[in-house]
């Protein structure tokens, strides 16, 4: 194929609109057989072995955090509060939680969620940290 008619086949298929381009994949995996796994590996291997991911790529950004808590200080009421209204926990859970320091408090949330725990905690005088 002939470099002009892959530029030809490029800005034909920037021109489609979501809705025509998954009907064009569907059709190219219906026509070659190919599921989708093998369609991506077939595309990636050609990409590695041009030298590595395409330069456009952009680093896949974390979406989901964890919520540890280091250390309590000296403020434990405190802190034990503010983990129980935060987590919802019951006071048992919420204590076992401040005596096994570190200990995660919440798993796979969000930035700002992860963000907002960390301040609310930090103010009444534990460490925390997110991952």
């Amino acid at each position: 194929m002939s470099e002009d008619k892959v530029q030809q086949l490029i800005a034909t298929i920037e021109g489609l609109t979501v809705t025509e381009l998954a009907a064009l994949v569907k059709e190219l995996k219906e026509k070659f057989g190919v599921t989708a796994p093998a369609f991506v590996a077939g595309v990636a291997a050609p990409q590695a072995a041009a030298g590595g991911a395409a330069p456009d790529t952009k680093a896949e950004e974390k979406t989901e955090f964890t919520v540890t808590l280091v250390s309590v200080g000296d403020k434990k009421i405190q802190v034990l509060k503010e983990l129980r209204a935060l987590t919802q926990l019951g006071l048992k859970e919420a204590k076992d939680i401040i005596e096994k320091t570190p200990s995660v408090i919440k798993e796979n949330v969000s930035r700002e969620e992860a963000e907002r725990l960390k301040a609310k905690l930090e103010e009444v005088g534990a460490k925390v940290e997110i991952k």
